[in-house]
């Protein structure tokens, strides 16, 4: 009987392996059933949905999708460099700009910009950095772009989003892909030089993130316009608002649904949403009304038109752009969502880990730097490792831009992740500053910075329609070595051709699927010994890659099976979809991560940053996948998965204390590691500036550290007895520190009242 049911189960299998090996057969028994049930599980997907999925390009998302990321290829990326020219322009002008920045003034007197600000930003090309040179503007590349907005953005939110928007999505950025020469040839010089101002109207009242619910509306038609009769154009009508530089452009960029009902440019009625560039002074627009952000002082605001005509010539691309405004956005997205929105974050980060470090050294509490409680400790060990990660994202991804791609799944990872990391950072920061955080005045360089971050959050796609629509629900399909190709297979209307194709693509995906099981279980009984890493590694981050390449792997079968068995009903399960999207942003995070410390030659000092983030992120991935596997629908599948992916169990804890500690003592610490951490930001010398008093508070400090020892020691030998700045005196009278010694320690206690001072007002805050 044994031999039996043995011979049946070889049977069984020699059965399925000719059916799968043998083309026509599986045609019958495989593909064409399968073929039939995916167009029925197949989600619907709208012109709008389709072309986000058509935009960008794959590009480092793709390997980690793939099961086995190639790490050596990573490691081939160029490292991303500033050229010369670039280096002296945030030497020169960013410098320049910041040091005449005042953004307690902008925000609490003026609220905008002074007149002196604006021009020396108009003169100096600010509204021309990815404009090339043969249109009159800097020709900057993604890099030098971010570190531009990252470094105002430390010195103040209003001129970074100021400078920011017209680099970004935008006239420029679409007339440099889009524009008829002539559109280009005008435009472009004029707004790199500053003799226009521009913004970009997308969003209004009835339609936010879903942009096929534009209800703006524009009609093919003829009319009189500039004294010409018969004039081909389009009457506009439209109500937008959250419109940044709005309220003080001259060139509006606006996005509205066009028809044509009398078929002026051919049979077709409904044209699709299109792009048009429209002087603010063409009668019939009412623009110049201000929002008021949360107490930031960019100029944003809405506006609206009513049946404002306008000639056909002023659609972005002309007669050839009429209809493709969704496909201009969603291919230009990448600037906005990868590097402006990035680096304002990023540079907020850089500025709350160089003053929390600094002021957890300098002020003191029970007779010790607050720096030093293991409470602090926690908070500025998060601020470090957030810091080193976001920055390096935000670099690795400025240089894949500068490589040609359009990285459209990592720029919605990177403007999610940084902008909420971003909020952290800040957050803990206010936790350490405490009183000196919270209290406005001059005097304090966080408050606006924590009171603006949820401007980053909110624009540019919120970030919660961010995690749990787009990042997985784009990234599975965009990124998929082999979905992408079943759904044009099954959305082909030649049924010859389709069966084809879906065969091939669904033998390669089974393999695929099939090989990343086993590999995941292998990796998850080993500890991923027999994992990939780089040839050239150091041995103290290889285990490191290890684990990324189990995670890659896991990842891909989770992914795979979450789609097989949910189908179109994953677009509608946001949590689940939202926790893929995590792991996958946590993967391409890492990888940054690895490719920053490779890059800047495996500097021992900042290994405490490297460990703390990735195992911080290896802990965030696990706990994303229990939660997603305990929310699973099948409880059964749920069950084999947990066993294929942790079949030891949870495998990965937080970060240590002790690693905590090093990170926190390279925050509290002048050296290269810490300059390197914050590097790019504003950073002012004069002593007359809250950041260069704490400065010289950190550098005294440290100075001052042997001689307060001393004075310890002598107060527990009962050497000394006075009190307070006595202290100081009778330590010296007894020859217990020197009189230079002496002199920093007065030097200190007075730049220590100086940072922990905070600004006070008369009763009417005049």
């Amino acid at each position: 009987m044994l031999f039996f049911f043995f011979s049946l189960l070889l049977g069984l299998i020699a059965l399925a392996g000719i059916v799968l090996l043998v083309r026509p057969l599986r045609y019958i028994f495989i593909s064409r059933p399968l073929l039939k049930i995916y167009r029925k599980i197949l989600p619907q997907v709208s012109q709008t949905e389709q072309e986000a999925l058509d935009a960008g390009t794959v590009w480092w998302d793709g390997e980690l999708f793939s099961g086995k990321p190639d790490w050596n290829t990573l490691l081939s990326y160029p490292k991303p460099q500033l050229s010369t020219e670039e280096k002296a322009f945030l030497d020169g002008p960013v410098e320049q700009l910041c040091e005449m920045l005042d953004e307690w003034r902008i925000t609490r007197e003026l609220h905008d910009l002074p007149p002196n600000v604006w021009q020396f930003i108009k003169d100096n090309g600010f509204f021309g950095l990815i404009i090339p040179k043969q249109y009159s503007g800097h020709g900057f590349s993604a890099l030098a772009h971010s570190e531009v907005v990252m470094k105002i953005g430390s010195r103040s939110g209003t001129a970074a989003v100021t400078v920011m928007v017209p680099n970004s999505l935008g006239p420029a950025e679409l007339l440099l892909h889009y524009g008829m020469e002539d559109q280009k040839n005008y435009y472009l010089p004029r707004l790199a030089k500053g003799l226009e101002i521009p913004c970009f109207a997308l969003t209004g009242p009835d339609a936010g993130s879903d942009a096929g619910a534009i209800p703006d509306t524009g009609v093919i038609c003829r009319s009189e316009f500039d004294g010409k009769q018969d004039v081909l154009g389009m009457r506009v009508t439209w109500e937008k608002r959250y419109i940044t530089l709005g309220p003080v452009a001259t060139l509006l960029g606006l996005a509205f649904k066009l028809y044509d009902p009398d078929g002026l440019l051919g049979k077709e009625k409904d044209l699709g949403i299109t792009l048009a560039l429209i002087p603010t002074n063409t009668p019939g627009i009412s623009i110049g009304r201000r929002h008021f952000p949360l107490d930031a002082a960019f100029q944003n605001g809405p506006n609206s038109g009513k049946d404002v005509f306008i000639p056909i010539e002023w659609v972005i691309g002309g007669r050839e752009g009429v209809g493709n405004g969704w496909r201009m956005l969603m291919n230009c997205l990448a600037v906005g969502r990868s590097i402006s929105l990035p680096a304002t974050s990023v540079g907020a980060a850089k500025l709350a880990a160089r003053t929390s470090g600094a002021y957890g050294m300098v002020r003191v509490q029970f007779k010790m730097p607050i720096g030093r409680f293991e409470g602090v400790e926690e908070a500025l060990a998060r601020i470090g490792g957030n810091t080193y990660m976001m920055d390096a994202a935000r670099i690795m991804t400025a240089g894949a831009v500068d490589l040609g791609e359009k990285p459209s799944v990592i720029s919605a990872i990177i403007k999610y992740h940084l902008t909420e990391r971003g909020r952290q950072v800040i957050n803990d920061a206010m936790d350490i500053h405490g009183g000196k955080g919270i209290c406005m005045g001059p005097s304090n360089y966080l408050g606006r910075a924590y009171q603006q971050v949820p401007v980053s959050i909110t624009v540019e796609g919120a970030n919660i329609l961010t995690r749990s629509l787009i990042i997985f629900g784009q990234g599975a399909i965009r990124c998929h070595p082999y979905v992408l190709k079943e759904i044009r297979a099954a959305n082909d209307s030649d049924n010859v051709r389709a069966l084809q194709e879906f065969d091939r693509a669904l033998i390669g995906h089974i393999a695929f699927s099939f090989n990343n099981g086993l590999r995941c279980l292998l990796y998850g009984l080993t500890g991923a010994s027999h994992a990939s890493a780089p040839n050239k590694t150091s041995v103290e981050i290889a285990g490191y890659y290890r684990q990324l390449s189990r995670f890659s792997a896991a990842f891909s079968l989770v992914a795979d099976v979450s789609m097989l068995m949910l189908g179109g009903s994953l677009k509608r399960k946001e949590k689940l979809s939202a926790r893929l999207g995590d792991i996958l942003s946590m993967l391409y995070l890492c990888s940054a991560t690895l490719k920053r410390f490779e890059d800047d030659g495996r500097p021992v000092s900042d290994l405490p940053l490297l460990q703390w983030s990735i195992q911080d992120a290896l802990y965030r991935m696990q706990l994303a996948f229990y939660g997603l596997l305990d929310n699973f629908p099948s409880r059964i599948m749920a069950w084999k998965l947990r066993l294929l992916v942790f079949p030891l169990g949870r495998a990965f804890s937080p970060p240590s204390d002790e690693l905590g500690h090093e990170v926190a003592k390279v925050l509290m610490a002048s050296g290269e590691a810490r300059d390197r951490l914050t590097a790019g930001i504003y950073v002012p010398t004069s002593a007359d500036e809250p950041l260069g008093i704490l400065e010289l508070a950190l550098q005294c400090a440290e100075k001052c550290e042997v001689a307060n020892l001393k004075i310890r020691t002598a107060v527990k030998a009962g050497q000394v007895s006075a009190r307070g700045g006595e202290k100081i005196t009778e330590a010296l009278d007894q020859g217990i520190i020197t009189s230079t010694e002496a002199e920093s320690l007065k030097e200190m206690k007075f730049l220590r009242r100086r940072v922990i001072m905070v600004d006070d007002f008369l009763p009417d805050f005049s």
